[in-house]
């Protein structure tokens, strides 16, 4: 398959009224959540993939800005034919809560004084951000996510909407991260905060239509950025080498290229970022922790959906280790999780680089699907002896099609569709069992969902009842959810 671009995006917004009550105990008065949407959602919303930023990203994940001709950060891994096929897929991604790229954060004005919050906004945490997307998920009437992904602080996002919205993801991609942010961490965090709060333009966070604190903003940006390298990648592409000259100068000038490199990357940083939301961001991935009581295996028991967990082989800021103790305590859970590892010389960054790898991977863990990962689970069903009318009304009041049919026993024993229920209209029936379907064609949970689409195709049929081995109703698969996964419609 060809890989493309998803072309030219623009950014959205949405507005939530009720604003969102925080995990510190404080609330929002209103929110604003910008995102993008690349691909289709298909009739049953059972393809929606949200994408999660890292630090300094935000909602503009692919194809190219049609505001600034940006190319999105992840414009690798989306798109037609790759790892998050928009061909299959309808791929979410949105501003993190405290950012500066369109969604609530310090520089947004508080409606309660009308000028910006600047550092009057509340701490918010990684429960907070996930808190705010899934205001956004259900603002697009997604019942469920297909999958959840993202790398370092997104797989943080990622592993938290996992805990708290077990039932509502289905799969979940962890990229270079931790499950708790270790002492190294928080520091080269806390010596980026301290950078921006010395410069005189900090001001107290009050520097809203006065001189940005670019300097301490720019040094901030610097230590992170040596954070997301690796000393081999840094030895290949700088080296010793001087900028200009021959010989040393011996003087403070910046000589050596690495030296040009960090001040381009802080400079090029202080133009898109604003400092407060640095400050707030980072101290959000420091409070991260998903141990229970000091029991990371207790912290991710909620956790329901099928994991991949990639690791990246020369990451020093978020080591191959920390990855691994999260596989392990969803094995000692009995989850079914998966671990990968990018091998590569570009440190941390290598998510945001290794096309190759990236694609194959996460690609290969989304298409490898089961009928369960697509199903809809907690069906509406009916008990033999139901008259017409009763199915009806539930068809319109859960938007339902198809309605399975149940003995005393909770047992499958047939199935109403609402042309059977059109047809009992149109020849004055009254009773189910002069239109149910007796022999139902079913799928398993765990087959995959290729076998669920070529037994559709073959009985000429749009849903099948998904049950157990007692041959109780655990939930419907759709062609509609299939077709967007196996690329063809039955």
């Amino acid at each position: 398959m060809t890989k493309g671009s998803v072309g030219k995006v623009s950014t959205r917004f949405v507005e939530v009224p009720e604003g969102l009550a925080l995990e510190s105990g404080a609330r929002l008065p209103s929110l604003r959540i910008a995102y993008e949407t690349y691909g289709t959602l298909n009739r049953d919303r059972s393809n929606a993939i949200l994408v999660c930023h890292a630090l300094s990203g935000d909602a503009h994940a692919a194809g190219t800005s049609d505001e600034d001709g940006r190319e999105g950060w992840w414009d690798i891994a989306i798109g037609p034919g790759k790892a998050f096929d928009t061909d299959r897929y309808f791929v979410v991604c949105s501003n993190v809560l405290g950012g500066c790229k369109g969604t609530t954060g310090p520089s947004s004005v508080n409606p309660e004084t009308g000028k910006p919050y600047r550092i009057a906004f509340p701490v918010i945490t990684i429960r907070d951000m996930v808190a705010a997307q899934k205001k956004l998920a259900d603002h697009l009437g997604l019942p469920r996510l297909f999958a959840v992904a993202g790398g370092s602080m997104g797989a943080m996002q990622v592993l938290q909407w996992c805990v708290d919205y077990p039932d509502f993801v289905r799969k979940a991609v962890v990229i270079a991260t931790s499950a708790a942010s270790t002492a190294q961490q928080i520091a080269f965090n806390e010596v980026g905060r301290r950078a921006i709060m010395a410069d005189p333009d900090w001001r107290g966070g009050d520097y809203y239509g006065r001189a940005n604190p670019v300097h301490g903003l720019a040094v901030a940006r610097m230590v992170g950025h040596i954070t997301y390298l690796s000393d081999d990648s840094m030895h290949a592409k700088f080296g010793r080498r001087l900028q200009a000259n021959d010989e040393p100068a011996y003087d403070f000038s910046t000589e050596f290229q690495v030296e040009s490199y960090l001040h381009h990357q802080g400079d090029s940083f202080t133009r898109r970022f604003d400092a407060n939301s640095y400050l707030y961001i980072t101290k959000a991935i420091d409070y991260f922790d998903l141990a229970k009581d000091g029991s990371l295996i207790d912290g991710l028991a909620p956790l329901k959906a099928k994991v991949l967990v990639v690791g990246i082989s020369s990451d020093w800021l978020y080591p191959p280790y920390q990855q691994q103790a999260i596989v392990s305590a969803l094995t000692a859970n009995e989850r079914d999780v998966h671990y990968g590892e990018i091998r590569s010389h570009y440190g941390h960054d290598a998510f945001l680089l290794e096309g190759g790898q990236l694609n194959y991977l996460v690609g290969t863990f989304l298409s490898h699907s089961l009928v369960r990962d697509v199903m809809i689970p907690k069906v509406p069903t009916l008990r033999e002896g139901t008259g017409v009318n009763e199915a009806a009304r539930l068809m319109i009041e859960r938007e339902v099609n198809h309605l399975p049919v149940l003995d005393g026993k909770g047992r499958l024993t047939g199935i109403v569709t609402s042309w059977d229920i059109a047809k009992a209209v149109a020849c004055g029936l009254d009773r189910l069992d002069e239109i149910i379907t007796r022999e139902v064609v079913t799928a398993l949970p765990d087959e995959p969902v290729e076998a669920a689409a070529h037994r559709m195709e073959a009985h000429a049929i749009s849903a099948l009842p998904v049950v157990d081995g007692k041959k109780k109703v655990i939930g419907l698969v759709t062609s509609d959810a299939i077709s967007t996964l196996v690329g063809k419609c039955p």
